[in-house]
């Protein structure tokens, strides 16, 4: 597994062009497991177009203590098998469900083989006896659908407990399959795709501007997160090195996403149980980062910031003195809020001990982001991985170890705090030069891998190219994709009536995983 060339990296270290080492199936899997045990870990799995008749079965893999990505890929038949990696690194198993339902390549020795985000019972019956297991070729809606494949317990007092896709608020689509004992959960099987819009294949086939539309609405409180991912992806490809002064106004746009969402989560924890001024303090202090993100660049959410070779905005010095001067005043405010919040015994209570997931669990499902370094994981692409204003910055991880909500909820404050820190401090020290440099076209025939730190924790989105310089395959992996099994595991033990808590504390995205 090497690199093509190490000055192919663009501005950083999480950036870089590959020259993808090709094995066997069978040694495929053997180099990532053996990879993975000793310090690596798998960022994606996914295919990319191989010879005629055949996908390159592909794993990237972030070197987090080295601070490098490897890629290592194998050639399968379409409609082929290879060995899975499920069944000894278990951070694979809804990456190889996700290849099987849309490309066909059967992952054998996978432990809970089904589909991810398709759904049986819309799918013609007998799709399977045709070698179609989830109807990728025959369309949807025919009569004679299968019922989805879910888990279920038997036994005295056992009952099952369906939720959803269609909720009593304003969240997304998703289905949660509990199986209980009284009070307590057993298991909790979680079944999404109702969010799939094909949003790889409208990457992949894109205009330029399209393309970076598409990407700033992959999940939409994300926008920051996923666009500075495929910009990256395509500068690199492109060759080119981003202006300082853009650079850092990305930072700071990602930051103040991190900033609202944190926040904002922070008052729907404490909406959940009951401390209300916690609710509306919070939710208040959510919309100065939302409002300053407005200020740069005309949305709430960021979008319309980014285009390829930089940013498309400014911050004029008068700007900068007033955000400067009104984050100053919400830091404040934030102190008093928390200090209050955390000390609050009605919030305590419900927060301590309730929907843990160990550190062990989280490691080797591959959880990311916060909910991983609440378990004990330090895992950060922007320690890890330093790009472009966080190359200098020295941030070390917050990381707490009871992995239940409050552990959560902690570190979300602990990231606030730090978030503040680098905006206030990268604004008033604001870069001069140019915004923007022009974008050549993508070098032909190369594939790119790209990690960007989101709120939620690692992007990663990964670019190949044909040999005309077009882009042949556009691959996305949101960090929910690695986190919705780690709700399904806090739910384990954990009586029912706590499952909104709990959901809200990993406050995770259905369109992000759905994609």
């Amino acid at each position: 597994m090497k690199l093509a060339n190490p000055k192919s990296f663009h501005n950083g270290q999480a950036v870089a062009i590959f020259d993808v080492a090709s094995v066997a199936p069978r040694a495929l899997r053997d180099l990532v497991v053996n990879s993975c045990s000793h310090g690596g870990r798998l960022c994606g799995l996914f295919t990319l177009p191989g010879r005629p008749g055949t996908l390159d079965l592909v794993a990237l893999i972030a070197h987090d203590s080295e601070g490098r990505l490897s890629m290592l890929k194998a050639g399968v038949a379409q409609g082929g098998r290879y060995p899975s990696l499920t069944a000894e690194l278990p951070s694979a198993h809804a990456l190889e469900r996700a290849i099987w339902e849309s490309d066909g390549l059967q992952p054998d020795g996978h432990p809970w083989l089904k589909p991810l985000r398709r759904h049986p019972a819309l799918e013609p019956a007998g799709a399977a006896e045709t070698g179609d297991p989830v109807g990728r070729n025959q369309g949807a809606g025919a009569a004679g659908g299968r019922d989805h494949p879910f888990f279920r317990m038997d036994g005295p007092g056992v009952h099952e407990v369906a939720v959803g896709p269609v909720h009593a608020g304003i969240i997304e689509p998703g289905h949660f399959r509990f199986q209980c004992s009284g009070e307590t959960v057993h298991h909790l099987e979680i079944h999404l795709g109702y969010q799939h819009r094909g949003a790889e294949a409208l990457l992949r086939d894109s205009s330029p501007a399209r393309r970076l539309a598409v990407a700033e609405t992959l999940a939409g409180d994300t926008s920051i997160g996923h666009g500075i991912a495929c910009c990256r992806a395509m500068e690199s490809l492109a060759g080119i090195e981003v202006p300082e002064q853009a650079l850092w106004l990305r930072a700071v746009a990602l930051e103040l996403e991190r900033l609202a969402n944190h926040v904002g989560d922070l008052g729907a924890l404490c909406n959940d149980v009951g401390y209300l001024p916690g609710a509306s303090w919070f939710g208040r202090l959510r919309g100065e980062f939302l409002n300053a993100q407005m200020e740069i660049c005309g949305s709430r959410f960021g979008r319309g910031l980014l285009v390829f070779g930089g940013v498309r905005f400014g911050v004029s010095p008068e700007l900068r003195h007033d955000l400067l001067g009104r984050l100053a005043i919400a830091r404040r405010d934030l102190d008093d809020v928390a200090s209050v919040t955390f000390e609050s015994p009605s919030v305590l209570g419900r927060f301590e001990h309730s929907g843990i997931v160990s550190r062990q669990a989280a490691e080797d499902i591959g959880m990311v982001g916060p909910a991983a370094r609440a378990s004990g994981c330090t895992r950060d692409v922007r320690c890890d991985h330093p790009l472009g204003a966080f190359v200098d910055w020295g941030l070390s991880s917050a990381v707490e170890t009871a992995g239940d909500v409050l552990a959560r909820a902690r570190v979300r404050w602990v990231e606030v705090k730090r978030s503040l820190e680098f905006v206030l401090a990268r604004l008033a020290a604001l870069p001069d030069g140019p915004l923007v440099v022009p974008m050549p076209q993508p070098r032909p025939g190369a594939v790119v891998g790209v990690l960007v730190e989101g709120w939620r924790g690692e992007i990663c989105h990964v670019v190949a190219t044909g040999d005309d310089g077009q882009i042949v395959a556009y691959r996305v992996f949101d960090p929910s994709l690695h986190n919705w099994f780690g709700l399904t595991l806090a739910m384990r033990g954990t009586p029912i009536s706590d499952f909104p808590l709990c959901n809200k504390s990993f406050n995770l995205s259905y369109a992000g995983h759905d994609l």
